[in-house]
């Protein structure tokens, strides 16, 4: 644990990301085998349960450190952090522990079998053989709110320094359902058996926003494009005469879409498709709103099957008779999914991209601009000679949305934030004018600069009304732009609609509360774009 707990600590102190790489790769050297199998699978989301509730954890801090519970709360959004401040307030350890990360999680996992005050004793025995730095690493298993600063691409580099194999083959090699209970370091990293996890995706290819017209890409002949669709993004592997599902946040979705295992009967085994799952009636996708009923659910009822059937829109072709074929020129993907994609009966629930004919970039932005009559969120563009890349990368793909839809709201609530931002307001919620009232509708944390946050925390605390816990009502004097990729209806906001992805985009010091947008003006945008 001392080990891991100095890297946690050397992450967390710089911001560089080759000091990242470079402290993550020493500690991948020389770890032992099983520690560097459960720093991997805690840095992929792989995190053991959460066995004890976050209010014991205080009340038994508080109680440890000889303090009420009440400073206790006090003082905890003052550091913004529940790991750290219970490690802030223990009072010294009275032993040392020697015991490797590995111990410390199973001791953590074999919490759930206990009861309470056996957790309690095993709690406080361990706070009390752990120093400070050991302490807010073993409270952040505990809580499952274990974040390191490192996305799983620079951990992924760091294991390709360490062990010399290529970073794209180390990603594909980290897919998949696995855990450090079932596999291990060799298995996983350094002599994987192809045949053990028929399941297993590959890393999606994931692109930039392009945030200025194509010209500065060349020449268009060099592209294809095709429309970007608002659903889930997820890849249909068939190996082995079954078929799994895999989300882009590689979570196993294959139950919870049962009408893709007819694809089955008309796919190859050996294929790996990527593509979009779409809610789609009479041949066109439906609102997201629609398929996101389904998202949640482990099974599916046979009403909700019916209300909101799903197709697989299908965007490349990246194993194909057993072969990886990532490495190939999206053009001859492309095109071996089109022979493929035509085997299939139209009664299945398989649908190809079309790519978009343009000839030059304004044809292609007067295609775009159509986006949202068809129900896509804009175009995608792709060179013809790409790879299937892994991870966000630019060059290759990019992404060209349409313009967000926006608002005019007047902020009525705030709440602070946690971690670095844990003593400014940063969460916020917004409403628009019915009549003489104020009907909340949407709440926003992200779009604002570090300096606009620090403007807006100095006003809250001068201008709260009242306290409900952590959120405060506020005057109602601020307007904010919202900008949203979608609105739906919804029986469960006050408002009756809900946005997809709300964020703050503009500060709007020029208008006045009451020049603000209204609940109408939203019905108006619901009516137009649902």
């Amino acid at each position: 644990m001392k080990r891991f707990a100095a890297l946690f600590s050397a992450l967390d102190q710089t911001t560089r990301t080759n000091e990242k790489v470079a402290a993550l790769a020493d500690y991948f050297e020389i770890a032992p085998d099983t520690d560097r199998l459960w720093t991997i699978a805690l840095m992929s989301g792989r995190r053991p349960k959460r066995t004890v509730t976050t209010s014991k954890l205080r009340e038994w801090a508080a109680e440890r450190a000889g303090i009420p519970l009440w400073l206790f709360e006090e003082s905890y959004p003052i550091v913004g952090d529940l790991a750290e401040t219970i490690a802030l307030v223990l009072p010294p350890p009275s032993a040392t522990s020697d015991r490797s990360l590995t111990e410390w999680i199973g001791d953590i996992k074999s919490l759930a079998s206990l009861e309470e005050a056996d957790r309690k004793t095993r709690i406080l025995d361990a706070w009390d053989r752990l120093d400070t730095p050991e302490r807010f690493t073993f409270n952040k298993l505990i809580t499952g709110g274990f974040r390191m600063g490192v996305s799983q691409k620079l951990m992924t580099r760091a294991l390709a320094r360490a062990t010399g194999i290529e970073e794209p083959e180390l990603a594909h090699r980290l897919m998949g359902k696995w855990t450090p209970d079932d596999t291990t370091f060799d298995d996983l990293i350094l002599a994987p058996n192809p045949e053990a996890d028929l399941s297993k995706p590959y890393p999606f290819y994931l692109a930039y926003q392009l945030e200025t017209a194509p010209e500065h890409l060349g020449a268009p002949s060099d592209w294809t494009a095709e429309h970007k669709w608002d659903g889930i993004r997820g890849q249909l592997v068939l190996r082995g005469g079954t078929h799994h599902l895999w989300s882009r946040g590689e979570e196993l979705m294959t139950d919870r879409f049962p009408e893709l295992a007819m694809l089955t009967d008309f796919l190859p085994s050996g294929s790996v498709i990527d593509g979009e799952i779409l809610a789609w009636a009479a041949e066109m996708p439906m609102p997201f709103a629609a398929l996101q009923k389904r998202i949640g659910r482990k099974t599916v009822p046979a009403k909700l099957l019916k209300d909101a059937p799903v197709i697989l829109r299908a965007y490349d072709l990246l194993e194909h008779n057993g072969e990886d074929i990532r490495a190939r020129p999206f053009a001859e993907r492309h095109a071996r999914l089109d022979t493929l994609i035509a085997t299939v009966p139209p009664e299945a629930p398989l649908r190809p991209s079309p790519l978009l004919e343009f000839l030059t970039w304004d044809d292609l932005a007067r295609e775009r601009e159509r986006s949202r009559e068809i129900a896509a969120e804009g175009v995608m563009l792709k060179r013809k000679d790409s790879p299937y890349r892994d991870g966000r990368r630019k060059g290759d793909w990019w992404k060209w949305k349409v313009d967000p839809l926006v608002i005019d709201a007047v902020m009525i609530y705030a709440q602070a934030g946690h971690g670095r931002r844990a003593n400014l307001f940063t969460d916020f919620t917004f409403a628009v004018w019915d009549g003489e009232a104020l009907v909340p509708f949407t709440k926003a944390y992200s779009g604002l600069t570090d300096a606009e946050f620090r403007e807006i925390t100095a006003w809250v605390r001068k201008n709260t009304r009242e306290r409900f816990g952590p959120v405060r009502s506020v005057t109602p004097a601020h307007v904010f732009e919202i900008a949203f990729e979608g609105i739906a209806q919804s029986t469960r906001h006050k408002s009756g609609v809900a946005l997809r992805f709300p964020r703050m985009s503009r500060w709007r010091k020029d208008k006045p509360a009451t020049e603000a947008n209204t609940l109408a003006d939203l019905k108006a945008m619901l009516d137009a774009y649902s």
